[in-house]
């Protein structure tokens, strides 16, 4: 598909994503932007990129696809930078979490100097990170939400839906902030759920026993909780209504499931759990 793409960050995402051109003769070079020399020997000696360097000049120059795989904050000072470099006709993408306010501000930097921008959210990952958790099937199966606007090119949204669809995903478009909505409830909610769980069990000054009677259940439930601080800290600050708006709503969950445990009536309290174990069989049977 492409003579030259250049990843701007290779981590767990950026270096699954390499490795995917790579091996499925999607891109003739795979370069990546990093930050630290360091990461220069990590991504050789994992081969997730035909070459890293730290040179934007290097990284940039004569790219036909830009795929920015950076903590959210740092995409737009990333991009700022990168424009000298970049060519006319150049297509611009992204996997940050959340898009209301990223897109606008890459289309205001991007679409004047000819180059298309188009939004991507792959619904992947884990908690690890680095080059060295990459792996091929990282996307395989999994959603990739699209977030173009009025002023994407069909063309450029074209062989951006297509090169997550040959990595192994299912494309669905969305507008920006319905994005941003759908997601917070999806994944920054369960998030923020899971930290606020590890602080109360785990914190507070709780006992050594707390921690060590905690188990496969708390392991499951809380898995999340050991993403990386800077990728959520720049979630919940681009995202702050929404994310605040869904904290509301879910507390209103927590009083009415209180209350019908007030009840101490045996079938409200099944009918809680048994229609929420119906609606997750539901939902793992639909995938």
């Amino acid at each position: 598909m492409f003579k030259k793409v250049t990843l701007a960050g290779v981590g767990l995402l950026g270096g699954s994503l390499g490795l995917n051109l790579k091996t499925r003769g999607l891109a003739r070079e795979v370069v990546g932007y990093v930050r630290r020399a360091g990461s220069i020997e990590e991504c050789s000696r994992v081969g997730v990129v035909t070459r890293a360097t730290l040179s934007m000049e290097e990284a940039f120059t004569d790219a036909e696809l830009v795929v920015f795989c950076v903590p959210v904050s740092q995409i737009p000072i990333l991009a700022r930078a990168a424009l000298p470099f970049l060519k006319e006709g150049t297509i611009v993408t992204d996997v940050g979490s959340t898009k209301r306010e990223l897109v606008t501000e890459l289309e205001t930097i991007f679409l004047p100097a000819g180059i298309h921008f188009v939004g991507s959210h792959p619904m992947a990952g884990s908690e690890k990170t680095g080059p060295g958790n990459a792996y091929l099937d990282i996307f395989r199966n999994t959603i990739c939400l699209l977030t173009p606007t009025e002023r994407t090119s069909p063309a450029a949204l074209h062989q951006v839906q297509e090169l997550w669809e040959k990595v192994g995903c299912r494309t669905v478009c969305l507008s920006p902030a319905d994005h941003d909505e759908l997601v917070c409830r999806a994944s920054h909610l369960p998030h923020l759920i899971a930290t606020a769980l590890v602080n109360h069990v785990l914190g507070n000054n709780n006992s050594d026993v707390q921690a060590r009677i905690c188990a496969s259940g708390f392991r499951d439930t809380t898995r999340v909780a050991s993403g990386s601080p800077d990728m959520w800290r720049d979630i919940v600050l681009t995202n702050r209504e929404q994310v605040l708006s869904e904290i509301d709503a879910y507390i209103e969950t927590l009083k009415s499931m209180k209350e019908t445990l007030k009840t101490e009536s045996p079938e409200n309290i099944h009918s809680l759990f048994s229609n929420a174990r119906k609606l997750r069989n539901q939902w793992l049977d639909s995938r």
